[in-house]
């Protein structure tokens, strides 16, 4: 079964009815969009506290997401917000966690059984995979799948396999007592701000992504005193009055700051026009963000003087 694009996917979903959907991030978060487009979140609440009534209301919108023959979901490929995991398992949807790479034949991890109380995690190693965390906090995997080498390229396998046969993974993170892995941030996407300290932009991307009128965000702000944060409005949200809109996200803005330690405050959010796709090159295929081609073409916006805490475009 193909898909005709990324507009009509939710329509094709509902016509294969897939019983095992594995997907990344950006298109859950597609999925809940045009579920509270629908349905106000104010709405779904209500609905989903009346004993009688939750149960038909999460068949029925499993039904229309083309969800509701699925025995196992998942999410891959880049980081999805907690948040919106827990979104999903209010209507029914368990979606696992895994974690691979090219250069291990993406035989890394997985959580499989769902487990409520594991949200975050990208769960155990598989068999015969073994996973340890390096001094500077990086995921390293040894496992029967792992590449021997790139191809005529000696110099950069060196780069990337310890000498007792690791690969870096260049994900940060951290292992319980249970075994099960939370990736933290990237290495290369820690950037430091001119007060000399260095922020992880993953995380708080995350915590903002918990409000759902926010599609796509990027942390950034190298050689500012603060970090700020770059976010995509969602099409509904993109209908409703400034003022409604700049409310909602100075809500946030303050949830979130009040988390952070004062270094990681974020100066103010930014909201941009146009979506990140993979044909303006700002996505990468598999729907990741081109962190540093989204800060070399806003460069000017990042550096920018605004007043108010919440600006725009």
């Amino acid at each position: 079964s193909f898909i005709e694009s990324l507009d009509t996917f939710s329509r094709d979903i509902c016509a294969t009815q897939p019983t095992l959907f594995i997907s990344v991030p950006r298109l859950w978060t597609r999925f809940q969009m045009g579920v509270l487009a629908n349905m106000p979140q104010k709405k779904l609440n209500f609905l989903l506290s009346i004993p009688i009534v939750k149960n038909v209301v999460k068949k029925k919108i499993q039904q229309k997401l083309g969800l509701s023959e699925a025995r196992l979901c998942a999410s891959g490929s880049a980081p999805i917000p907690a948040s919106t995991l827990e979104w999903f398992r209010t209507i029914g949807v368990n979606i696992s966690e895994g974690w691979g790479m090219t250069e291990n034949s993406a035989y890394g991890t997985c959580c499989v059984p769902f487990r409520a109380d594991k949200i975050g995690c990208i769960g155990k190693a598989y068999e015969g995979v073994d996973i340890r965390i390096a001094e500077d906090g990086e995921i390293q995997v040894k496992g029967p799948c792992n590449m021997k080498e790139y191809y005529l390229e000696p110099k950069k396998t060196a780069e990337v396999l310890t000498n007792d046969g690791y690969l870096k993974t260049g994900d940060k993170g951290s292992i319980d007592n249970e075994g099960f892995i939370k990736i933290t941030g990237r290495l290369k996407e820690i950037f430091k701000t001119s007060k000399g300290k260095y922020i992880a932009p993953v995380p708080i991307e995350s915590k903002l992504m918990a409000n759902s009128i926010i599609e796509q965000v990027c942390v950034t702000g190298s050689h500012l005193k603060q970090p700020i944060g770059l976010v995509v409005l969602s099409a509904d949200a993109l209908k409703k009055p400034f003022e409604e809109i700049e409310h909602s996200l100075l809500v946030t803005l303050e949830e979130v700051n009040s988390s952070l330690e004062s270094h990681a405050i974020l100066d103010r959010l930014i909201i941009l026009k146009d979506e990140w796709t993979v044909e303006n090159d700002l996505l990468t295929p598999t729907l990741k963000i081109k962190r540093h081609t989204l800060e070399s073409k806003y460069e000017d916006l990042i550096s920018g003087d605004f007043k108010g805490k919440i600006a725009k475009q």
